[in-house]
């Protein structure tokens, strides 16, 4: 028994890093524009850099798969598991199979491991495992990236907010969950170094919708 544990968990890991990688922007840009987004503005293919260079019409369906692919990798999988839901052990591989899903989505299999910054499927995931914390964080990001038109500090400051709103305000029980929230927060931080660098000096892009549809 403990041997099918075992597979089933590796099987679950492997299953959501090939949904992680499935490389929403890079597809979509190049089928339905003839575009690959890597060659244009922030070269990231994620749904903000898709926003920008092929407007609301590529963007939004973007931004909403790749949602789908974190949550679909962290609930879906773990619907068929051998363990009881709401156990650490449930949580556990949620997390596991969640850390996968994104880590398929920057380092993705189906386009040369050149994939975005994740945030959008890492939204995904903590829609899964903590979805009070999850909205709350999406509420401080509409209103930072309302007031400022910044994505990049919007996302910085709710991913902050994360582990402050897990740990603090609605008080987890599983350490697991805390530890993965205090991690995903330094990881967007790291990876919006230069993010950070440009909107200490100012010249970080504002998203405008302006003329594309």
């Amino acid at each position: 028994m403990e041997e099918a544990f075992t597979v089933f968990n590796i099987a679950a890991v492997v299953i959501a890093y090939l949904i992680g990688s499935i490389p929403t922007a890079v597809w979509l840009g190049k089928r339905m524009y003839g575009v690959d987004v890597r060659e244009h503005g922030s070269r990231n293919a994620g749904a903000t850099n898709t926003f920008r260079v092929l407007g609301k019409k590529a963007g939004i369906p973007v931004l909403l798969f790749d949602i789908f692919k974190g949550w679909l990798a962290t609930m879906g999988l773990s619907w068929i598991s051998y363990y009881t839901q709401g156990s650490e052990l449930y949580i556990n591989l949620q997390i596991a199979t969640g850390v996968a899903a994104i880590v398929g989505h920057i380092f993705p299999i189906f386009a040369s491991f050149n994939g975005g910054k994740g945030v959008a499927t890492t939204l995904g995931v903590i829609i899964t495992l903590h979805w009070m914390a999850a909205l709350s964080s999406m509420g401080i990001f509409l209103l930072v990236f309302l007031l400022t038109r910044y994505v990049s500090l919007g996302t910085l400051i709710s991913a902050v907010a994360f582990p402050i709103l897990v740990i603090l305000i609605y008080k987890t029980s599983f350490p697991s969950l805390m530890y993965f929230s205090i991690i995903f927060s330094l990881v967007v931080i790291i990876t919006h170094q230069k993010n950070i660098q440009r909107l200490v000096s100012n010249e970080e892009n504002k998203i405008s919708f302006g003329n594309k549809n």
